[in-house]
């Protein structure tokens, strides 16, 4: 398993890697489902909360894979069967998603989590054996990736009261470790092949997103129940779904990455940003589809928390792909004055009555605004 070329040309996500992403979008399918039933009982802090943890074990075993097999990637026997096992954790990680919304229960997320970090954790010590050139960093993954395994094993032994507190040290943990193993020695990833990397996950979460809201307001609609209002937030949805990904991909992420992302401290913003980006699309799909219950009477929340749902996850999409990704490519104070103002329309659109069609054509403008001056 030795490093691959981080200059190869034509290097593009192979088959076996859209499998492993095809399995992750159950997981995320099951956070989103899950934060839509919390929002629509009225239980917004614990659900965005448990959401947010779901979701981190879901990105954390994505993102660590796909910049693993940026590196190595020998495409072997052996390789192919960890890389199955990895796909079997996730599968046992969306299992354990509904659980852990309704009671807590983090058993089974983390007998996923686990299954998928200590085949990672095999992986480098394969890496190891076979780069000398980056043994340390190879060694220290695998290290830091054991010893957070053994850490959130033993937190489900934990009292009840230490559970949250543990868990916030154990996520600070995961987030340092290829920190920490990155300073012996860069990995030689491939620019290109991880912006495209995380272009497809970004897709995954806009079509689940998509997908959700469909499925609810079709059952909407079917109760024969504010059909005005629902077509207003059918239409806002879709306009939304369709902004977010012209603006995640007016700009190429390979080109930053390739120069001025290539550094340790600019890399890791871009990388561990993705978070807020990914988990955001997914929890706009969840409110939409609350929102869509709360037309219909079917959802205990007031009209502002229900319009909240769906404009919050779309003011935190917009701020952090423009920190984050195209804030770097804007030269000018004008060409990145539109988005701040376009996030002040989203926030503002919680108190009108149609807020997914108002956040949508607050969206719409924003993608005119920003792209007539380069075409």
């Amino acid at each position: 398993m030795k490093g691959r070329d981080p200059g190869e040309r034509h290097r593009t996500a192979t088959s076996l890697e859209l499998l492993f992403d095809l399995c992750f979008v159950i997981a995320v399918a099951q956070a989103s489902e899950s934060l839509h039933e919390a929002l629509a009982e009225g239980a917004a802090a614990t659900g965005a909360l448990r959401f947010a943890l779901v979701f981190f074990t879901v990105w954390w075993a994505w993102m660590n894979f796909t910049w693993f097999a940026s590196a190595y990637d020998p495409d072997d026997i052996p390789y192919r069967l960890t890389v199955l096992v990895q796909i079997t954790g996730s599968l046992i990680l969306a299992a354990g998603v509904p659980h852990a919304f309704a009671e807590g229960d983090l058993r089974t997320i983390t007998i996923g989590y686990v299954v998928l970090r200590t085949a990672l954790a095999a992986l480098w010590l394969r890496a190891a054996r076979s780069d000398p050139a980056r043994r340390s960093t190879a060694l220290r993954f695998a290290t830091g990736v054991t010893l957070c395994q053994v850490g959130w094993v033993g937190l489900l032994a934990a009292p009840e009261a230490a559970r949250l507190p543990g868990v916030a040290a154990l996520i600070l943990a995961e987030v340092a470790v290829p920190v920490w193993a990155q300073s012996a020695g860069m990995t030689p990833w491939h620019p290109r092949h991880i912006a495209e990397r995380y272009e497809l996950f970004t897709l995954i979460v806009l079509g689940e997103s998509v997908a959700a809201a469909t499925v609810a307001v079709r059952g909407a609609f079917d109760r024969h129940q504010n059909t005005g209002s629902l077509c207003a937030t059918a239409a806002g949805g879709l306009l939304t779904a369709f902004a977010l990904w012209w603006l995640y991909f007016s700009r190429p992420a390979h080109t930053l990455l390739a120069t001025t992302h290539r550094a340790h401290r600019r890399r890791f913003v871009w990388a561990y940003g993705h978070y807020l980006i990914f988990a955001s699309a997914a929890a706009e799909g969840a409110g939409l589809a609350a929102y869509a219950d709360h037309l219909t009477g079917h959802a205990h929340t007031s009209q502002l928390a229900a319009g909240a749902a769906v404009t919050v996850p779309a003011a935190v999409f917009l701020v952090t792909v423009w920190a984050v990704h195209l804030r770097p490519h804007l030269t000018t104070a004008a060409d990145r004055a539109p988005y701040p103002v376009a996030v002040f329309g989203l926030l503002a659109a919680t108190f009108t009555p149609w807020p997914a069609l108002a956040a949508g054509a607050v969206l719409v403008v924003l993608v005119v605004v920003v792209t007539a001056p380069r075409r």
